[in-house]
């Protein structure tokens, strides 16, 4: 499910429009904004109560201390819901609001373990299909040029985040965002242990 701050039928980042059409296919594209509504900056800490709302529980993998993502997490308390905080390094000013939540008493998260210990209901969801080697993949959305790049630095081995984050010397919120259109798209595959692995639809 994919909530916007704006019509549906106008995507943000218009880039993603692809994307879009194919979370509707399997899945909804919702907002609360009339069709034709522009995103605007206001809109977007307005439609975390819907996210929040529609969750079993918020992750939280990196945030400043003024990061939109802890108002989607202080939603999700005061809705009921799990919240959960990944740690970071003390040195990363990205990693403060994580700091901040479990302070406050969000579960820190290492692995996917910690999550299901907490919303068993998780683990029993079938897994997610994937395109097997020789599938065509002709259906599916073409990687852009910075999640190509990203593809190249899984390579064909089980990688982490923080190693992509040491190759591509970008963000872990940024890599963790390209993963899960990856991960949607069929392109790549997530492991228990929190590593990602090419699938072999994607060898060129």
């Amino acid at each position: 499910v994919a909530v916007l701050g704006c019509g549906t039928d106008r995507p943000y980042p218009s880039g993603n429009r692809q994307l879009a059409e194919r979370i509707s296919e399997t899945g909804a594209v919702i907002s609360e904004f009339p069709p034709g509504t522009p995103p605007r900056r206001e809109h977007f800490p307005r439609r975390n109560r819907i996210i929040s709302g529609l969750s079993l529980g918020v992750v939280v993998v990196e945030a400043a201390r003024r990061s939109g993502a802890l108002i989607t997490a202080r939603l999700a308390g005061e809705q009921g819901r799990e919240v959960f905080a990944v740690p970071g390094s003390i040195r990363n000013p990205m990693a403060r609001g994580c700091h901040a939540l479990i302070r406050d008493g969000a579960k820190l998260v290492e692995g996917i373990d910690d999550i299901l210990e907490e919303l068993p209901l998780l683990a029993d969801l079938p897994p997610i299909a994937h395109p097997v080697d020789g599938e065509s993949v002709s259906s599916r959305t073409l990687p852009n040029a910075a999640q190509k790049d990203l593809l190249a630095s899984i390579g064909y081995d089980s990688v982490s985040v923080d190693l992509l984050v040491e190759r591509t010397r970008l963000t872990a919120e940024q890599v963790s965002s390209m993963l899960l259109i990856l991960e949607l798209e069929g392109y790549i595959a997530a492991a228990p242990d929190g590593t990602y692995t090419r699938l072999g639809a994607t060898r060129d």
